[in-house]
């Protein structure tokens, strides 16, 4: 992506500063009319970043954060990704360390429905579900959202439900069947620029970031799997493997945007930066 065509896409969403502004709702408290809130949706022992251009040297092995997020806005809630699902936890310290599946040590503290209920909203309050991707760290739960209209782009949505099926099918395969609103592209989700899903091809077909521009908090974008860890931009790694183009691409735009528009890059699998956020029942506005 250009810089002028992300200039334009920064023209809708407007010229916003970031400003950590995190709040903690108490009893009473009348809504404010977006929120963003941050979910613990479990934790991956031990990656390298050997897959993102990263040596073991310069990023010894270290866990990834899982994080999902509840988006509540006065046309309705859109659910971002849904981590991994609780039977993470038992599984055995032998386990083969295949890619699309958990690894031992992989763990859920607390199961994304408790934490949702904690903040007042229950399955059927959440409006619209989108995913980064399809992958399994990322699906765990989704079976769970089914009364959801589920948002998702085209060529993933092709690659979900292709003629190889990918490892954690079970996880998704009754959302073919639920409302479904196929994307082409970018989308904002409640049509005023305040929340847009990205369209981040590279990682998977159909990747996709999220935007959330917040009154007092400022504009984040949530990566998905665009990035893992923050070495991946301090020592400026090129992508690699047969989609390396396309993944720089979404980088590039991306980084376009972060620089039009001021917003701050939330690497999800990044725990150190995890670590800092706000979690629910705390939230952004």
């Amino acid at each position: 992506m250009t810089r002028t065509a992300a200039a334009g896409v920064a023209t809708i969403l407007g010229a916003l500063l970031w400003a950590a502004a995190p709040h903690t709702q108490s009893p009473g408290q009348v809504r404010p009319p977006l929120r963003l809130y941050i979910l613990d949706c479990g934790r991956m022992a031990q990656r390298d970043g050997v897959a993102y251009g990263l040596s073991r040297e310069q990023l010894p092995p270290r866990d990834l954060s899982n994080p999902c997020a509840l988006i509540v806005h006065p046309r309705g809630t859109l659910l971002w990704e849904t981590g991994l699902h609780e039977s993470v936890n038992t599984t055995p310290p032998d386990a083969e360390p295949r890619p699309g599946r958990p690894r031992a040590g992989d763990r859920v503290e607390r199961t994304l429905k408790s934490q949702l209920a904690e903040i007042g909203y229950q399955v059927s309050d959440v409006t619209y579900l989108a995913l980064s991707h399809s992958h399994w760290d990322h699906t765990g739960n989704a079976r769970d959202y089914l009364e959801a209209t589920w948002l998702v782009q085209r060529s993933e949505h092709e690659a979900m439900f292709g003629d190889s099926p990918l490892p954690n099918r079970a996880d998704f395969a009754d959302l073919r069947d639920s409302q479904t609103r196929v994307l082409d592209g970018d989308y904002d989700v409640f049509g005023d620029s305040t929340v847009a899903l990205l369209f981040t091809p590279g990682h998977t077909p159909g990747h996709q970031a999220l935007l959330v521009r917040l009154p007092n908090t400022g504009t984040v974008i949530l990566s998905g799997d665009l990035y893992h860890f923050p070495e991946e931009l301090t020592l400026k790694t090129a992508p690699g493997g047969r989609n390396a183009d396309q993944i720089a691409k979404s980088k590039q735009k991306i980084q376009a945007l972060i620089e039009t528009t001021g917003a701050r890059l939330w690497i999800q699998h990044d725990s150190l930066g995890y670590a800092e956020l706000q979690k629910a029942p705390a939230y952004y506005d």
